[in-house]
């Protein structure tokens, strides 16, 4: 079975569950109970270095995970607005490991389905006391940007990479130990419209977010204060309507994780090109503005598609081409000035 078809139908299936969460309870059936397998959390104690317990922290959310994803509109912003159905969906997925610098740790998720099934789902990018990084700016525009000197020491930033490795979001926010639990909080900063809304709404264009990660004896959780935001074509910004996020990853044992690692053995070298490509067009122009309109799953299922191809014949350079006119076609198409190097 082709890829594309595969993460046609994982995509797909989010909505179809979510379409039942206006519902008191799901229609669907719920997905096997697997056992939770619970450890604890260490926090930091008074003889470590903040920095090690942060580390700490991220690496604790490697491992195989039961997912659940809830989103629910809560206060009403503007005149005349009628609050969506809140969103309800599940997964199985897997956090690997990508690369550990120190001071810079990659985790890939992989998401598993029936039959031994695999989708790349997001990465997520953790750089400490980072100088500058790229942020969201709208219109599928996405800029590097200095941070002030005096807002970088103790925190990290987080990088949230599409399935394809194309920047999302990012936030800056630091690690909190106090009480024996870890959580980072970022500070707010905007993002584009996520899968679960861009499939089935337009009237609004960015959100505006803080993000929460929080390591629990149960896996970790990932909340969201969201504000929906319509820019109009003046640039002028209006509220809508904030949301609540809250996913669940709990950890799980019982269930086949292997085909995630097997697929990611076989593909990481070929992933590691697709990520030197994105940080040569950010180190090239400065910025990235991608082409296609909101929504567009084509460049995504066609970089997919290589990958599976890769596995079958491991040689970059036969992709080569096809990857050039992928960029071409979808990356910086009206490129700004290179950025200088002097």
């Amino acid at each position: 079975m082709k890829h594309s078809f595969a993460i046609a139908t994982w995509l797909l299936m989010l909505p179809l569950l979510t379409a039942c969460a206006g519902k008191s309870y799901l229609t669907k059936p719920s997905p096997p109970v697997y056992p939770t397998v619970e450890r604890p959390v260490a926090g930091c104690s008074a003889d470590e270095r903040p920095f090690d317990c942060d580390r700490r922290a991220i690496l604790a959310m490697l491992g195989g995970y039961q997912v659940t994803f809830n989103f629910e509109e809560t206060a009403v912003l503007k005149l005349g607005y009628e609050r969506k159905d809140p969103k309800r969906s599940a997964a199985f997925e897997t956090v690997v490991l990508v690369e550990d610098t120190g001071k810079r740790i990659s985790l890939q998720h992989i998401l598993v389905m029936g039959g031994g099934m695999v989708t790349k789902h997001w990465r997520q990018d953790w750089i400490y006391e980072s100088p500058k990084h790229w942020v969201y700016v709208g219109n599928q525009r996405f800029e590097l940007r200095e941070r002030e000197a005096a807002a970088i020491p103790g925190t990290w930033t987080q990088l949230v990479y599409e399935v394809n490795d194309a920047p999302r979001y990012s936030g800056n926010g630091k690690w909190n130990h106090r009480y024996g639990v870890s959580t980072w909080t970022s500070e707010r900063s905007w993002r584009p419209l996520p899968r679960r809304e861009y499939t089935k709404r337009g009237d609004y264009q960015l959100i505006n977010t803080e993000n929460r990660q929080t390591i629990t004896p149960q896996g970790w959780t990932h909340e969201q204060d969201n504000t929906k935001v319509v820019r109009g074509e003046d640039g002028k910004d209006a509220v809508l309507v904030r949301e609540f996020g809250f996913n669940e990853y709990r950890r799980i044992s019982g269930y086949d994780f292997k085909p995630a690692l097997a697929y990611w053995n076989s593909t990481s070298e070929f992933w590691a090109a697709i990520r030197a490509r994105w940080d040569n067009e950010f180190a090239t122009y400065g910025s990235v503005t991608l082409s296609m309109r909101t929504g567009d799953e084509t460049f995504n299922d066609k970089v997919l598609e290589l990958a599976d191809a890769y596995r079958k014949n491991p040689k970059l350079n036969a992709y080569q081409a096809t990857l050039d006119d992928l960029f071409g076609k979808y990356v910086n198409v009206n490129a700004p000035t290179p950025v200088s190097t002097r």
